[in-house]
């Protein structure tokens, strides 16, 4: 018997459906409302893979609910409208969610997008938007909803993880799936390597979500 453990693979993969190719979609840009909380690398994947090109899309607006989110700056670069709606500011949920709406009203957006938006979304916001919320999390869901996604698939020892795009509904984490990749874990990550890996993925599948609604809805 072979005591010594096999060396961990950590090629990520991406699990069907596959990013279109070309990620560009004809036709009208999709207007897109951004939501984020912390350093924005989602939120420049998006932009990015836009200005190069590959994406048929316009982010029209920028929400974030800490004023001082790294994810301003990077809206600065591209030129993007940065809105701050505090969370702390109002004394509920679905009253911070109601001033996220009507901010959101004020643009006719096709798809708003959750990158990194550290808030539990209420009915407030999940039936103003029916269908076109969809939110990226660091773990390959229905396993390890909720903020420590990372953290919970480190402390359950599991082999693989990886990240998801889904669509928002009212149950945390619980929305019908659009795209998955998976991370193989190493026996020496930490939060922070791991982590790491799996942003590169998260930024992949979650441009390529945005890109398989965008080709649905064109059919």
């Amino acid at each position: 018997m072979n005591l010594h453990p096999t060396p961990v693979d950590t090629t990520s993969h991406l699990i069907s459906p596959p990013v279109p190719s070309p990620l560009f979609v004809p036709g009208k840009p999709l207007k897109l409302g951004v939501l984020a909380s912390g350093s924005g690398s989602n939120f420049e994947a998006i932009a990015r893979t836009i200005g190069d090109g590959k994406l048929n899309a316009q982010i029209e607006i920028l929400i974030h609910n800490n004023p001082k989110a790294g994810v301003i700056r990077r809206a600065e670069k591209f030129d993007v409208p940065a809105i701050l709606v505090n969370h702390r500011e109002y004394n509920t949920r679905e009253a911070f969610d109601a001033a996220v709406v009507k901010t959101l009203n004020q643009y006719d957006l096709d798809l708003i997008v959750f990158a990194g938006w550290m808030r539990i979304a209420t009915r407030v916001l999940v039936e103003a938007f029916p269908h076109k919320m969809i939110n990226l999390h660091p773990a390959l869901l229905p396993s390890f909803p909720g903020i420590r996604g990372v953290e919970q698939a480190l402390e359950a020892g599991v082999k693989i993880t990886g990240c998801t795009v889904h669509l928002v509904e009212l149950e945390v984490d619980r929305g019908p799936i659009l795209m998955q990749a998976a991370v193989p874990v190493a026996p020496d990550d930490t939060r922070e390597t791991l982590h790491r890996r799996i942003q590169v993925l998260e930024h992949q599948i979650l441009v390529g979500a945005i890109a398989l609604l965008q080709a649905a809805e064109s059919h």
